[in-house]
């Protein structure tokens, strides 16, 4: 083995290693995600009731405790099943990115967008009335807008960043720590 050889051999693990660290990255955040999302769904159903609605910040932000068997604005709540295999899939798609971007930042990014997505996700396997058909708990309530939960403030939170980290570039270097082009 040359140095040549060496240099080529180390870059390559180092991009491995980065690749790595976006995919471990993402899945902590998205497991924190998911347990911040849970324990607050837990919370809200013992102490709202449901229907009642709690003025934070006037009427502009409050808690009302509604199950939700659609999808924002409750949207197709007929087809919940629907939502909970599109959910399945957007999550297993987050994933493969994960592991393909990256570095720190993709992961904290598709971690908040995994976890999000998950956290509705548990909620439709396991919340009444069926197996996969369950209704999200929801409790955030934005004027008279809609009302949400904590995982949907992750995944726009985290589709944020995914726009952001697509915006802002930084430059690759060759092993030699010389600039080439411009890349996300």
């Amino acid at each position: 083995m040359t140095a040549q050889d060496a240099v080529v051999v180390e870059s390559t693990g180092g991009a491995s290693t980065r690749s790595r660290q976006a995919l471990v990255v993402a899945l902590v955040v998205a497991a924190l995600a998911l347990a911040i999302d849970q324990g607050s769904k837990v919370l809200a159903a013992a102490q709202l009731t449901q229907g009642e609605r709690i003025p934070l910040v006037g009427d502009l932000f409050g808690l009302s405790l509604v199950y939700n068997p659609g999808a924002a604005f409750s949207i197709g709540s007929g087809a919940t099943w629907i939502f909970t295999i599109s959910g399945l899939l957007a999550a297993v798609a987050v994933v493969v990115f994960a592991a393909r971007m990256r570095g720190a930042r993709w992961g904290v990014a598709l971690g908040l967008v995994l976890g999000g997505a998950v956290g509705n996700l548990v909620d439709r396997l396991v919340n009444s009335p069926a197996f996969g058909q369950g209704h999200v708990t929801d409790f955030l309530a934005y004027g008279d807008l809609f009302v949400g939960n904590v995982a949907d403030v992750f995944v726009v939170a985290g589709v944020g960043l995914v726009c952001l980290n697509l915006l802002t570039q930084t430059p690759r270097t060759t092993a030699e720590g010389e600039r080439t082009e411009e890349a996300s």
